[in-house]
């Protein structure tokens, strides 16, 4: 049977540019005591609404927008840079196209600057309103992804919305301060902690998840919508439904710091996911781990338009890649680590079963370099020395699971020197609880100048961990 083709999320709201400028900084202006910002690069990309819409369709999703464009220059760059990447539907602007601009050197901004006031000109809604109703029609989702410039507040478009809503269309509302009430009925609203807390009259006291849940009951009822889903930045988000039910959704940990675009990702990644029919608990718990992801690679800053697809090239990569597993993907690793000038450790144990005492000497040996590879005894191996134990399948998860561990290596021997002079590691680190002049490595790792160091060992008496563990 043939396949239906994907439905579309329509996005509606306040299409922005835009632009960050990067450069380096190496002295002060001679006549104030600021930064001089030797400008280097500058990109330009799709702001506000028309961020949220391009990353939707960069997912490979059918995209809609509906906004208001005005036909200055900022205006037809922006309508230049949405060209071909997603249908446009744009009504009539005034004021100015909105242009937010940031200025930034080694990956963090100096001051941003905005200019613009980009608000719908009179008549828009009744401009767009047959090009809206067409564009509904079909609709899986819409995102309304307001901005406070007017878009989500005009009558006709309100209109629209509701009666898309009563049609049990999944509408996704992502509020602004200084936007537009949700119209009744949304699917859900997702503000994150300050835009409620500001929505509720800034009277609920505390802070976190517990406050958040708080809010959602509050705002389910002042808005009328059947879900709030409140955003924490990096603690994930809490859903409240109508119907009293919440659920969370922790965010895993990441390492980058600059945020932008997040939001815009988020709620894009709930509206594609109601779209394919995810509950909205599961798309809530679905966006979230895709804005920490999107964070991870550099936020709105790394966004790049390849082709006719806004996204972040595979050429930003994870600050933390999959470990590799095997003899051959290991000294691939070796090659590149040391390529870069890096130090290679290794580690090495039967690890059955994983407890404290193994986590924290991994985490030890990891901090020694610039990656670690944990050599694993095989079942084989595992029988002749105690009998039989853990499947190596389930402790060579369980150990590609942790953080900081770069690559894990099964061997067949009794001991691990074959593969250690296959990968030649600058450092073979065993627990306190041994010896260096006791083992049989240390011959071997000495010939080829390697070191053999112990790392303090913690014996544990709490039992075993679980043998699968989260990778966060």
């Amino acid at each position: 049977m043939r396949a239906r083709a994907a439905r579309p999320v329509v996005v509606i709201g306040d299409a922005l540019l835009d632009v960050d400028v990067d450069g380096t900084v190496d002295r002060l202006c001679p006549d104030a005591p600021v930064p001089v910002l030797a400008v280097t690069d500058e990109q330009p990309r799709p702001g506000g609404a028309g961020l949220a819409a391009a990353l939707i369709a960069g997912r490979g999703v059918p995209v809609r927008l509906v906004t208001a464009l005005e036909a200055d220059e900022a205006g037809g760059r922006l309508r230049r840079l949405l060209d071909g990447a997603l249908e446009l539907v744009a009504g009539p602007a005034a004021g100015g196209t909105v242009v937010k601009c940031r200025w930034r050197t080694g990956g963090r901004s100096l001051l941003r600057t905005d200019r613009g006031a980009g608000r719908p000109a009179p008549g828009f809604g009744e401009a767009i309103a047959d090009a809206l109703d067409t564009a509904l029609a079909d609709a899986g989702a819409v995102l309304v992804s307001d901005y406070g410039r007017g878009v989500a507040a005009d009558p006709a478009v309100r209109a629209a919305l509701a009666r898309a809503v009563a049609r049990r269309v999944p509408v996704v509302w992502d509020p602004h301060p200084r936007g537009a009430r949700p119209v009744a009925g949304v699917t859900v609203v997702t503000p994150n902690l300050t835009e409620a807390r500001t929505a509720a009259g800034g009277d609920v006291p505390g802070a976190g998840v517990g406050a958040a849940l708080r809010l959602g009951v509050d705002l389910v009822d002042r808005w009328d919508v059947r879900a709030v889903a409140v955003t924490l930045g990096g603690r994930g988000a809490v859903v409240r439904h109508r119907h009293g039910a919440c659920s969370a959704a922790p965010a895993p940990a990441v390492s980058e710091t600059d945020p932008c675009g997040a939001g815009d990702h988020f709620a894009g990644g709930v509206a594609a996911r109601l779209t394919a029919g995810a509950t909205v608990d599961e798309a809530v718990a679905g966006a979230v781990a895709g804005a920490a992801e999107f964070v991870a690679r550099g936020g709105g800053a790394a966004v790049r338009r390849v082709g006719d697809v806004w996204c972040q090239p595979s050429a930003v990569h994870r600050p933390q890649p999959e470990p590799v597993t095997g003899l051959d993907a290991a000294r691939d690793l070796v090659a590149r680590v040391r390529s870069a000038g890096g130090t290679v450790v290794a580690t090495g144990g039967v690890f059955d079963p994983l407890h404290r005492g193994h986590t924290d000497s991994l985490a030890a040996a990891r901090a020694l370099g610039d990656c670690l590879l944990v050599l694993v005894n095989s079942d084989a191996s595992v029988r002749r020395r105690t009998g039989a134990g853990s499947p190596l399948a389930d402790r060579v998860a369980a150990l590609a699971a942790l953080d900081g561990v770069d690559g894990v290596v099964p061997f067949e021997a009794d001991d691990p020197r074959a593969v250690l002079d296959a990968l030649r590691p600058d450092l073979w680190v065993k627990g306190g609880d041994h010896d260096p002049a006791d083992l049989p490595e240390t011959p071997l790792v000495r010939s080829w100048g390697g070191e053999v160091v112990v790392v303090p060992y913690r014996p544990t008496t709490d039992g075993a961990l679980p043998m699968v563990l989260d990778r966060t």
